[in-house]
């Protein structure tokens, strides 16, 4: 029986934080330098483990088992949010080179193949998980012509190229290559911890939509412009805000979220009325009904919204993404070594979070 080296795992989880390290977290956004620096290292860890890397030209690294026959592909990514948490991601990428190493070292297990990846751009710096996306055809050329870094504006073709893969052809899956793609996660929320749980068996990845809403209004000095005509672009933003937080939990389902996590007001200085503002909403749920009744109530809102006056409403769809179920033979299988690893700490839960599963 394969065992996991605890003490090998928790160190390269530790040694890869180093990269883009920032307090108690890690900012390495994607093609940062500490995101390609850490690339490189965690290509050399693939290496050491027998395993032959590969940095493709999305920056996705892969670490190919040499032996011959069927085999598992395991991974997640190692690009962090802002300043996000050490374990976001990378967890599943060190478990699966851990795995590999494992199997590897017991001659029972040894023949057994499996290929690790870090996928690119996971949490959207420059697109919409691109990494795996391109790995199974649906992020082209024109794609990444088009692709731009969402906070600074930098094309995508620039930044590839200052990390040195501008000319490095990208991986794509191969058909019959893989009996099937499994990625650990952190859960990033506390109902395992609450529930005094300890393994999390995802059952399905929820579907995520996101708007853009932009209200304008009329810009004007806050002490000689009368309350009465006032057209007041920032109280129109947060009556609809009032309105989402108030209607949507007639349509939700019992694991439905919604968030406005980014408003902005224009000019937004103390003494002017805002002529314009903004916010971004986004809902998620693993039942693609539930989903269409968010969608709908929020077009009900907005409708009203403009029908009230005195701003104008415009809503723009931002991404939309499916909710996908996990396949039934590998919620069999965690489920048995759950059992019989961890009995009664484990439960079926779908994962609030997208992945790149």
């Amino acid at each position: 029986m394969p065992k996991i080296n605890g003490e090998r795992l928790l160190a390269d989880l530790r040694r890869i934080a180093d990269f883009g390290r920032y307090e108690t977290g890690v900012h390495r956004p994607h093609l940062s330098p500490q995101d390609v620096e850490s690339r490189h290292w965690l290509a050399g860890r693939m290496k050491e483990a027998g395993l032959e890397p590969v940095i493709d030209g999305i920056g996705t690294v892969i670490g190919k088992s040499p032996k011959t026959g069927p085999r598992l592909l395991m991974g997640s990514h190692t690009d962090t949010q802002p300043r996000g948490g050490w374990l976001d991601g990378v967890m599943g990428v060190i478990y699966g080179l851990e795995v590999a190493r494992a199997l590897a070292e017991d001659p029972e297990t040894a023949h057994l193949a499996v290929d690790v990846a870090s996928w690119a751009d996971e949490e959207g710096h420059w697109g919409q998980m691109t990494g795996s996306r391109s790995f199974v055809g649906m992020f082209s050329e024109a794609d990444i012509d088009k692709a731009k870094h969402r906070d600074e504006g930098t094309p995508m073709r620039e930044a590839l190229k200052a990390a040195g893969l501008d000319k490095t052809p990208r991986e794509h899956l191969v058909e019959g290559r893989y009996r099937g793609y499994l990625e650990a996660h952190i859960e990033q929320g506390g109902l395992l911890e609450a529930g005094d749980k300890r393994i999390g068996i995802v059952t399905a990845i929820v579907g995520i939509m996101a708007f853009r809403l932009t209200f304008g209004g009329i810009q004007n000095h806050a002490g000689t412009t009368p309350m009465p005509i006032r057209k007041d672009a920032g109280v129109a933003m947060m009556r609809l805000y009032n309105d989402v937080m108030d209607k949507f939990p007639a349509v939700s389902g019992p694991r439905s979220v919604w968030t406005v996590g980014k408003m902005s007001i224009e000019p937004g200085a103390p003494a002017i009325v805002p002529g314009r503002a903004e916010m971004i909403l986004q809902f998620r749920d693993a039942d693609i009904k539930i989903l269409q009744a968010f969608e709908a109530k929020l077009m009900e809102i907005v409708a009203d919204s403009q029908k009230k006056g005195p701003c104008t409403v415009e809503c723009v769809n931002l991404s939309r993404t499916q909710p996908l179920l996990m396949d039934e033979r590998f919620l069999e299988a965690i489920e048995e070594s759950a059992v019989a690893h961890a009995p009664e700490k484990h439960i079926r839960m779908p994962s609030g979070a997208g992945h790149d599963a």
